[in-house]
């Protein structure tokens, strides 16, 4: 992409900004009165040149140094990094996929709360996306998952654990891993 995903220009910001302001605008649900309690950003590749950028606590940063092992380490050192933390459970964002609204993760969460399943997770016309949220009594499965299949070894684990939240966002459903893809979504939005 010639730059890291998490700086690259997203209206008026960052990706990262970006999922950072969607998390600050969803931190509290007023129908269960429950909130997202702490925010953290996991950083391998250019974590000098993105902390640089985009102003993060301290609290918030989480070093993966096995980045390079993909994104279930990163998810791995996520969990980790909760251990002094009551959590009832995680919101996973994904850098790459950086078109979601606050409205979308507010009610990931109510539908998380009210519903009591394991894994809430967007659905944009027939396709799962992404964030999702795993219950905190799945972080040693995720832990434990292997690297090739990821999280969704643990999703796979639990089809009766899973609710799906249909959504019109497309930009659950989009990985803007290339420039193509990346230009054609913005080009939508």
């Amino acid at each position: 992409m010639g730059s890291p995903k998490a700086l690259l220009p997203l209206r008026g910001s960052t990706f990262l900004g970006h999922l950072l302001e969607v998390v600050h605008q969803s931190r509290k649900d007023a129908e269960s009165g429950k909130e997202i309690g702490c925010t953290r950003v996991v950083l391998g590749a250019h974590t000098r040149k993105i902390t640089e950028k985009i102003p993060l606590d301290a609290s918030a940063i989480v070093l993966n140094p096995y980045w390079q092992q993909g994104q279930l380490s990163s998810i791995k050192e996520a969990i980790r990094s909760l251990k002094e933390v009551q959590t009832d459970g995680i919101v996973l964002f994904l850098v790459d996929h950086p078109l979601v609204s606050a409205a979308l993760v507010s009610e990931l969460v109510r539908q998380f709360y009210a519903s009591g399943r394991a894994i809430v997770l967007p659905k944009f016309r027939g396709k799962r996306g992404h964030p999702v949220i795993f219950a905190a009594r799945l972080y040693e499965e995720l832990l434990a998952a292997p690297a090739e299949q990821g999280a969704r070894a643990v999703v796979w684990a639990h089809p009766d654990e899973v609710l799906e939240v249909p959504t019109d966002e497309e930009g659950v459903a989009l990985n803007l891993n290339d420039p193509e893809a990346l230009r054609r979504a913005l080009g939508g939005f």
